[in-house]
């Protein structure tokens, strides 16, 4: 049998039927696939072979996917795809906020959680063939450097998730431009389908790192009955 060339991927959940049905059909969609049970676990796995994704349960004993998906991301950069039982948005925007790429809340189709991995893992390795010469993209007191994949708001350093700097490149790519919730899932997240309300989120969390009065956006505007633009013309306040 062929060995497996997708990538490795950690899923790291304590039911153990819910990571074998899921390590299952990644391994048969070509991944190889490591697990672990409880957080430390995970941890300890991830030191010894680093891997490409992890799919990363939100409730696990001894220390949770939060704080899990929290030391991954101080040891290097590695997407993650929380999976929750828990449909209160507070807990996606906790995982969102920590660093993960996406969600997935339970129970959900093994296939569709496939095709997360496979739009996430490519998002992922696009960025790092950004290339070069990448001009920075700048407006309204932003600049975002796709190759550096850094931004900054009046020269500081700005603090954004690998999703949050996707979608801000995307719209300084595009200023003055509309989009609607749906081209920005299916240009920024890769998908052609899933829960918009993922868009919502991360606009929203964007706004709070970008505006001066999140509350009453002027840089990240919404348009009604369209969805989303960002005014290239609009001032931010020094500091």
């Amino acid at each position: 049998m062929q060995p497996p060339v997708n990538g490795r991927v950690l899923v790291v959940d304590d039911d153990p039927t819910v990571a074998e049905v899921v390590s299952g059909y990644l391994h048969r969609a070509g991944y190889a696939v490591d697990r672990a049970e409880t957080g430390p676990g995970a941890l300890e796995r991830a030191a010894a072979h680093w891997p490409d994704l992890v799919v990363l349960d939100l409730m696990l004993p001894e220390l949770d996917g939060l704080e899990v998906c929290r030391r991954l991301r101080e040891k290097g950069p590695v997407p993650v795809i929380m999976l929750t039982a828990l449909g209160d948005e507070g807990d996606r925007v906790l995982g969102l906020e920590v660093g993960a790429d996406d969600y997935v809340t339970k129970p959900f189709s093994p296939r569709e959680l496939v095709l997360r991995v496979e739009s996430v893992l490519r998002r992922s390795r696009s960025a790092e063939d950004v290339p070069r010469p990448t001009p920075p993209l700048r407006a309204a007191g932003l600049t975002v450097d796709p190759r550096a994949r850094q931004a900054t708001r009046n020269g500081a350093e700005l603090s954004l998730t690998v999703r949050e700097f996707d979608l801000l490149a995307h719209l300084l790519r595009h200023p003055a431009r509309a989009f609607s919730r749906e081209e920005l899932m299916r240009e920024v997240w890769g998908w052609d389908f899933g829960d918009l309300s993922t868009v919502t989120v991360h606009v929203r969390r964007l706004r709070a790192k970008v505006e001066d009065d999140p509350a009453h956006p002027r840089l990240i505007q919404t348009v009604w009955g369209v969805g989303y633009r960002l005014d290239p013309d609009a001032t931010v306040q020094e500091g």
